[in-house]
Order: C-alpha cells, then structure tokens, then sequence
C-alpha cells in the first residue's frame, strides 16, 4: 500500500458521511467528499509534516478531503505556476479554494500576482480565490505595505456587480478584512463601500452594505483606535 493509499483509508476511517448532506445546505459539494472535519485534517497534517510531493499526489487523488490536507502539508517554496493553474481550475466548492488559499496559496510569492489574473475570469471558484486570496493576506500578512491593498481596491470596484453568491460574499470578505487592518485603509475601504451603495447593481449594493455594517461597527472601531495608539 501506497503512502497516499495509507491516508486515504485514514481519511475514510475519519469519515463521517451522515455530515455530509448536513455540509451541502451550506453550499459545499459533497461529490467525493468524505466528511472528515477539519481538526483531524490538521492533525494529520501536524503529523504528516511539509511534503510537497505527498501533496500532489493526495490533489489528484480527488477526494475534497485530501485536497485539503494537500494544502496544509504542501511546501510553499516547490509551489510553481503549473500548480497555481492546475489547482485553481479544480476548485468546485467553496470551502475547499479558501481552505487552499488560507493554508498554502498566501504562503507562494507567485499568488499574488495571479490575484488580478484571477479576478478578470469568468469561472466562479477561481474569481472568488482571488478575493479570498486578497482577504487571507489581509489578514496574515502583517508586513505588507497599505500599498498593495489599495491596489486591490479597483478589483473591488470592478468585480463588485458579479451577482454570484460565491464571488459577491468573497468580494465583501477581501474589502472587509482589507479595511479592518488600520485606520487608513478602514476609511479607504468605507469609502469605496459608499461608491457601491450608488450602484445600479444589486450584487455592488449588497456588498456596500455587508462592508459598512462591519467596518463602521463600534467593534471594528474601537479595535482599530487601540491598535493606532499602541503604535503612536
């Protein structure tokens, strides 16, 4: 037996298949999926350690799961464009690409240029990657200059009006992490929030409104004046 055959029956040991019709009423996609929760994929992937040939395989083993657990083992640095593409093109549920871009994509230099790439295609899973990629870095990237978000932003306003379910609440989590990493960026972000409200489309509206609740939220308010004056 095969290392990956060794996981896969892990896995299936793992399985709990009456979640899975639970799991569809939230839109994930329960063809080949096991219904393995995801505290026991990142144990085994703790367990596992980084192995970027052990994850390829387990991709092509087709199992929403093991995809999953790729991600989390996959060295960043042996990510390559062929593997960005190959990836992204077999995303079909949604918890699945943000997994894949939380745990690996945002670690691969080469992402981030795709991000504008992304955007402009058609295909709903690999436009929402880029907005989740975007609301990932926003989050984990603590080094990353104001910059580079804003420019993000016309992505934003461009992609805004995509009525998908899948791509406008992706759009709305890239805007809204974007805008809660400081004082700037939350006015730049509200502000462009403000824009949409004026648009005649309804997916660009309901963006604008999930965005302002959150970003002008005395949470989100009050977070952000304390982290301003711990760094004055």
């Amino acid at each position: 037996m095969t290392r990956v055959q060794e996981i896969i029956e892990r896995l299936r040991e793992q399985a709990r298949p009456g979640q899975v019709a639970g799991m569809a009423r939230f839109g994930i996609v329960s063809k080949g999926r096991l219904g393995v929760r995801m505290p026991v994929l990142r144990g085994m992937a703790r367990e596992i350690g980084t192995d970027h040939t052990l994850a390829l395989d387990l991709w092509r083993s087709g199992f929403q799961e093991s995809r999953i657990l790729a991600a989390l083992i996959d060295d960043p640095g042996a990510v390559d464009d062929h593997q960005l593409e190959t990836w992204i093109g077999a995303f079909d549920s949604w918890d699945v690409c943000d997994q894949v871009c939380m745990n690996l994509f945002r670690r691969v230099p080469a992402a981030r240029a795709k991000i504008p790439v992304w955007a402009e295609r058609p295909q709903a899973f690999v436009k929402r990657a880029a907005f989740a990629l975007i609301a990932c870095l926003a989050v984990h990237d603590k080094t990353a200059a104001d910059g580079e978000f804003l420019d993000w932003f016309p992505l934003v306003r461009s992609e805004a009006g995509d009525g998908r379910n899948y791509v406008k609440k992706a759009v709305s989590w890239a805007l809204r992490n974007m805008g809660k990493r400081n004082i700037p960026l939350n006015l730049a972000a509200i502000e462009l929030a403000r824009e949409l409200t004026e648009s005649d489309s309804k997916a660009a509206h309901w963006i604008a409104v999930d965005v302002l609740r959150e970003l002008r939220s005395k949470p989100v308010q009050e977070r952000l004046s304390k982290r301003s004056r711990r760094r004055g």
